[in-house]
């Protein structure tokens, strides 16, 4: 009754009908009437469901204009986000699923409450959920969220693959690898043209070379990288390795080689240094003679070519090694920024073989086609020899490697960062490429190639990695 007499009062208070107090007793009849006591009551319940209506189309146009950051992905690179309802206030969510998913590569666990897969489409994807709150009939229609994510496209897949020219002069393939023997263990190399390269249909500048040579034991192993400034550079990378080989074929068999075998026998027993001094002076007399003889074979071709020799410019690097009895003998040279390394048995220690031109002379990489290269103080420190039982890997490669694999040429000198390399190759990357060293596999040169087809931002040079193992 009092509850009657509330509301009745506040009714006709909205309406502006006040009560005298000589119509009272009427009002106390009016409102004891069982038409409006029920009437009042209808009334109620009505407000109480409109209210209830109100609060769920209220709580439902939250829950669809409620902002929700999802992480972009990319196209076939894994994504995950977790839809957190707790964190969101969901929890008056009493049923959902999920929609648009199929065609996305992306699936939703409702345990996990995670969207995840590898996206399979670029663009603004729409994800729905269709859901229901509590207070919702079972015959209410179903509410609709829309989340947005943001896929990128793969970022290989903006470059183009054009094929260079092959009626072009000096033209070459595109992507060489090959495997094979090397002394008594066996060598890999693969040589891919850059995306850059790629993207416009120019040629491949690096190149390579290796030989055994029976005869006296020796083998060769050459990497350069034509400059990409240098409109024929392809051409100068290609001299300079194949040019280097031909030196040694010609200059390996003379008498001086047997005088530095028993050189290296004496090091061997006892280093002292007499013994080092001379094998300094080996070093450096027969790698010289060979660098100068392919600065100057690059220079004639240009001039038979009526170029000049700046158009062939290119890097080199070589190593000359020999099996003997205790040990093996590396002899190496090196002008431009391309590494060696040269990893010992157990991986715990790595040795650079050369010096790497990033800014120690002059501020830039340098070139075997360059004079000043002889006439520098700084030769001799551009030779290294090692004299060791055995060894892991013998690594020989262009900054297309270097520069995403190592970053900077502190690092060259950090045996963590060839083992994390090593590891690299070895599968432990976002692709799952792996090069498979097992003696006998006879996939590892298509699988170096694979391997280097990784993505890094900013690095789209051409890539020769060679290795001795």
């Amino acid at each position: 009754m009092e509850e009657t007499k509330r509301y009745l009062q506040s009714f006709l208070f909205q309406n502006k009908i006040d009560i005298p107090k000589g119509k009272q007793s009427l009002f106390e009849d009016f409102i004891s009437s069982e038409n409006n006591i029920a009437a009042v009551k209808i009334i109620k319940e009505k407000q109480q469901i409109i209210m209830q209506n109100w609060n769920l189309i209220n709580r439902i146009d939250d829950i669809t204009n409620q902002s929700v950051f999802l992480p972009n992905g990319t196209v076939n690179k894994a994504y995950q986000a977790k839809i957190d309802f707790m964190q969101l206030g969901w929890d008056d969510i009493i049923s959902y699923e999920m929609e648009n998913l199929e065609e996305t590569g992306l699936s939703f666990d409702r345990e996990e409450k995670v969207l995840s897969g590898n996206p399979k489409i670029s663009g603004d994807l729409k994800i729905k959920m269709l859901f229901k709150i509590d207070g919702e009939s079972e015959e209410t229609p179903l509410n609709e969220k829309v989340f947005t994510i943001i896929i990128n496209p793969d970022p290989k897949s903006l470059w183009k693959s054009i094929e260079s020219d092959k009626n072009a002069p000096f033209a070459k393939e595109d992507n060489v690898a090959v495997a094979s023997t090397f002394l008594d263990k066996k060598i890999v190399v693969a040589s891919k043209r850059g995306r850059s390269h790629a993207n416009v249909g120019s040629f491949r500048e690096d190149d390579f070379a290796f030989k055994n040579f029976d005869t006296n034991g020796w083998s060769i192993l050459a990497v350069s990288d034509g400059a990409g400034s240098a409109a024929l550079s392809r051409k100068g990378s290609k001299l300079a390795c194949d040019t280097l080989i031909d030196y040694f074929e010609e200059n390996l068999d003379k008498e001086n080689l047997k005088e530095f075998d028993e050189i290296l026998l004496h090091h061997y027993h006892k280093t002292d240094s007499d013994s080092s001094k001379k094998i300094s002076h080996f070093g450096y007399n027969t790698l010289s003679k060979a660098a100068h003889f392919v600065n100057q074979k690059i220079e004639e071709f240009a001039k038979t070519n009526n170029e000049e020799p700046k158009k062939f410019h290119a890097t080199l690097i070589f190593a000359l090694v020999k099996k003997y009895d205790f040990g093996y003998a590396i002899l190496t040279f090196g002008v431009g920024d391309c590494p060696i390394g040269l990893l010992n048995k157990d991986l715990t220690e790595i040795t650079l073989m050369n010096v790497i031109d990033v800014g120690e002379f002059g501020g830039g990489t340098r070139f075997i086609t360059m004079p000043e290269i002889f006439q520098s103080d700084k030769l001799s420190s551009r030779f290294g020899f090692k004299l060791v039982d055995d060894f892991s890997y013998l690594m020989l490669m262009t900054d297309g490697i270097y520069d995403p694999k190592f970053v900077v040429e502190a690092n060259l000198e950090k045996i963590e960062k060839w083992n994390e390399f090593l590891s690299d190759l070895k599968g432990n990357n976002e692709d799952g490429s792996k090069v498979d060293f097992e003696y006998e596999n006879a996939d590892i040169a298509t699988q170096l190639s694979i391997w280097m087809d990784f993505w890094s931002p900013g690095n789209h040079d051409d890539r020769t990695l060679a290795i001795i193992y």
